[in-house]
C-alpha cells in the first residue's frame, strides 16, 4: 500500500479499535491526555501507512506502531511533574471499596504492578493478556520467539512475588 487511502484506513482502524483502545488505556492512566495519545497513534499510523506490508496482518503492524508510540508518549509525560488529582474517583473513602469482591481487588492490584513495569515488560504483558502468541509478540516487538518466552516466564516470576508481598 503506497498511497494512504482514507476509506481503507478508516476501515482498518475500526476494525482493529481494540488495540489501540488498549494501548492507550495501559499506557495513560489520565482520562485527559488519553485522547491526545489515541490522535498522536492515529497520526503516526496515517503517515506511515505506507510501510504496512498487506502480506501481515494489520494488527500485528497497528500493534507495533501503537506501542512505539506510547512507549515514547509514555517516556515524555513521566518525565514531567504531574499534578494532583482531586477528582472525586481518585478520591477513596475507606469503605468504599467493601463492594468489591476480592477478584476484583486482586485484578486491580496485578494492573498496577503492571502498570509499574518498565516499558518493554508493559508491552509483552499487554500483549500476552490479550491473548497473542509468542511468535505475534515477536513480530509486534522485533524480540526472537524465545526471548518472549523467557522474558514472559521472568516477568511472571516478578509480579508473583511481588503479588504475594501485597496480598
Amino acid at each position: 500500500m503506497n498511497q494512504p487511502d482514507t476509506i481503507q484506513f478508516t476501515n482498518l482502524i475500526e476494525a482493529n479499535k481494540g488495540i489501540l483502545y488498549s494501548v492507550c488505556n495501559n499506557y495513560c492512566k489520565d482520562p485527559s491526555k488519553r485522547d491526545d495519545l489515541a490522535q498522536e497513534i492515529l497520526i503516526q499510523l496515517w503517515k506511515s501507512m505506507g510501510n504496512w506490508d498487506a502480506k501481515f496482518p494489520f494488527s500485528t503492524w497497528m500493534y507495533r506502531v501503537a506501542l512505539n508510540v506510547a512507549i515514547s508518549y509514555y517516556r515524555k509525560e513521566k518525565n514531567q511533574l504531574a499534578p494532583v488529582s482531586l477528582d472525586e474517583q481518585d478520591i477513596q473513602v475507606a469503605g468504599d471499596n467493601d463492594n468489591w469482591t476480592e477478584k476484583e481487588e486482586k485484578l486491580h492490584q496485578l494492573q498496577l504492578l503492571i502498570s509499574q513495569l518498565k516499558s518493554l515488560d508493559k508491552a509483552l504483558m499487554l500483549l500476552y493478556l490479550d491473548g497473542k502468541s509468542y511468535q505475534e509478540i515477536g513480530m509486534i516487538l522485533g524480540i526472537t520467539q524465545t526471548n518472549v518466552a523467557t522474558k514472559i516466564s521472568r516477568i511472571k516470576e516478578h509480579l508473583k512475588q511481588s503479588f504475594s508481598k501485597i496480598a
